[in-house]
């Protein structure tokens, strides 16, 4: 495939003045005191300089999107979900922080305040949780979904209904026993806000069926049940527009890996692109049938009318824009929904581009051999990321023993090994689909090349991030098997592809099986083993820190951007 680059008004310098996006914020949910400094102003643990060169180390990438081409209606629709977006992103800010603007106003330094806007908060997102304010203390690793005091022994023996949903805050009543909270009743004011927004964006929409999942997901909002949206949003196949919006991934709560967190991804569809992406989903059947693992592991038959689509991002809000930018979404999550209809995988083209451009053909440069730094293209790149899309569609989201689902069974380790599932099965069917003639089967070594220059793309976003734990354990176990070596003079690291296909095969087999058997303590043994930077590719990813090549990127957005 060919991809057209896409003009994007990039730069380096400290945006200190830009705000990312504009959030409402109001009554703090009663889980805990939001972690605070004692002084009147938060000082910096690092020093100022230091900090300004942190926020230098993010790529300024404009959102900004021909629209001219869109019914005026749609032009409409954006403005309102754009502001839907903006109160999503102060709801996350109440669920992983606190009180946001108390926060800011105690940080005095430009870049300090600027850092905490990238990060939601003081804590380093990029570099482990660490934090970069003085007497926060370390990041809760419940968030604000728990009470600050709660244990784990106190929740597991806690006899409440509905103490595991994603969609639920644990608090203390007035007796200091543990209490479940609807999302719906904690931010009733704001999300009253949002599903009016929605209703208001479902008249002017272009598109019925999007104007039947707005409607939906306003109801959604205000009733926790979301299966009845996402039903909706997988049926929507023509709109032009695109909103992904809710308490969607579950990554912010890293006690349970239960609790949903708030987000809001506004996009604009690529038509031509997506028509050529939509014949790949009809080969999930085949391609789940070849899996390299025993049958009973890939008994389930994924839905054929999954669909592919190439979007370019408007605005990205809360959970969606912490942390790494997300250049790919695969939705809903919802294991009945993925049986019943397959899932939508949305390639966010616009942004894949910038992170290729401006991340990693320079870190190819400087880790690739010279030999095989050919084999580095933005084409590989971007079906690596479609085909991981794509794979989370494949393999199995039930345990053998019939005792609940994957996710149920893995908890805390399910949304690391899901993503470490997705990004080999999906090097799988490249290769896979090359052999039975839907690909260009000589440049499957272009894809191995760009895969393992991504690694060291991706395992800068440190251990506490489900895609940097998956990548470790991918590097680490490859390297175990041959698929790659390192030249200890140049320090640049050379694939073997014949060992990369059996080791793509091996890891494969190894996380379905851990995933079919349910076996948490076997995950942890692999992630324990696997899941590491060792102080070789430590040395490896400091060199790339020298170079200056950005960490990753943040937004400049909305409707001035965009011109509305």
């Amino acid at each position: 495939m060919s991809l057209r680059p896409l003009p994007l008004a990039i730069s380096l310098a400290i945006a200190t003045a830009i705000a990312l996006t504009g959030g409402l914020v109001a009554c703090q949910p009663k889980t805990a005191a939001a972690p605070d400094a004692s002084a009147d102003t938060a000082p910096a643990l690092e020093s100022n300089s230091d900090i300004a060169a942190k926020v230098a180390s993010y790529a300024q990438v404009e959102l900004k999107v021909d629209l001219s081409k869109l019914p005026e209606g749609d032009r409409q629709a954006i403005v309102l979900l754009l502001q839907a977006g903006q109160i999503m992103d102060g709801l996350f800010w109440k669920q992983v922080y606190g009180d946001k603007d108390a926060l800011l106003a105690k940080i005095s330094d430009p870049a300090t305040r600027r850092f905490a806007e990238i990060n939601y908060g003081p804590w380093d997102r990029l570099d482990g949780d660490k934090p970069f304010i003085a007497g926060v203390g370390p990041r809760p690793p419940g968030a604000r979904f728990y009470p600050a005091d709660m244990t784990k022994a106190e929740f597991d023996a806690a006899n409440l209904p509905g103490k595991d949903g994603q969609y639920s805050l644990i608090e203390r009543d007035d007796a200091g026993k543990l209490k479940v909270v609807p999302y719906h009743v904690a931010y009733k004011a704001e999300l009253e806000q949002v599903a009016g927004l929605l209703r208001q964006a479902s008249k002017v929409a272009s598109d019925k069926g999007f104007r039947d999942y707005l409607n939906l997901r306003a109801n959604a909002l205000l009733s926790d049940d979301y299966q009845p949206s996402d039903m909706a949003w997988m049926d929507m196949k023509s709109s032009p527009i695109d909103v992904v919006i809710g308490p969607i991934e579950n990554y912010q709560d890293a006690l349970y890996g239960t609790r949903s967190a708030f987000e809001t991804f506004v996009l604009v569809k690529d038509v031509e692109w997506s028509e050529r992406l939509a014949k790949f989903a009809k080969q999930l059947p085949a391609l789940q049938r070849g899996l390299p693992v025993d049958a009973k592991y890939k008994a389930e038959m994924p839905g054929t009318d999954a669909d592919l689509n190439a979007y370019d991002a408007i605005y990205y809000g809360g959970d969606a824009n912490s942390g790494a930018k997300t250049i790919a979404i695969n939705l809903p999550n919802d294991e009945e929904v993925q049986l019943a209809k397959g899932s939508r995988r949305l390639q966010l083209k616009n942004v894949m581009q910038a992170k290729f451009d401006t991340i990693l053909e320079p870190i190819a440069d400087e880790l690739i051999a010279s030999d095989q730094r050919a084999h580095i293209s933005f084409d590989a790149f971007f079906q690596n990321v479609m085909f991981h899309e794509v794979a989370h569609g494949l393999g199995i989201k039930n345990t053998l023993d019939r005792k609940g689902t994957v996710r149920e069974a893995l908890t805390d380790l399910a949304g690391g090994y899901e993503e470490g599932k997705a990004d080999i099965l999906g090097l799988y069917m490249i290769g896979k689909l090359g052999q039975m003639g839907e690909l260009d089967a000589t440049k499957l070594d272009d894809n191995y090349v760009t895969f393992l220059a991504g690694i060291f793309r991706s395992v800068r976003f440190g251990a506490s991030d489900a895609h940097g734990r998956a990548n470790m354990v991918a590097f680490n176990f490859l390297q175990e098997h041959g698929a790659f070596s390192r030249d200890e003079a140049s320090g640049t690291y050379r694939v073997d592809f014949d060992k990369m296909k059996t080791g793509v095969d091996a890891l494969s087999a190894n996380i379905l099986t851990l995933q079919g058997d349910g076996d948490h303590a076997g995950a942890q043994v692999m992630l324990d083993k696997y899941g590491k930077v060792g102080p070789q590719l430590q040395g490896d990813l400091d060199r790339i820190a020298k170079k200056n090549i950005p960490v990753d990127i943040v937004f400049k957005q909305g409707r001035e951007v965009l011109g509305l």
